[in-house]
């Protein structure tokens, strides 16, 4: 089970991304996550926050 919590924004920005799919935001959100770049994106995400928060 995977809980997120997102701002009205992002919200209606990933239910018109998946509307053009003919998709749930649900579905859409796990196709994403699913992606074969996941990992890579994921860890520059996590490159990109240590940056930011001074972490080394």
């Amino acid at each position: 089970m995977l809980s997120l919590r997102i701002d009205r924004e992002l919200l209606d920005r990933l239910r018109d991304h998946a509307a053009k799919r003919g998709m749930s935001v649900q579905d859409y959100v796990i196709g994403t996550l699913m992606r074969d770049d996941f990992d890579q994106r994921f860890q520059t995400a996590v490159e990109e926050t240590e940056k930011f928060y001074g972490v080394t």
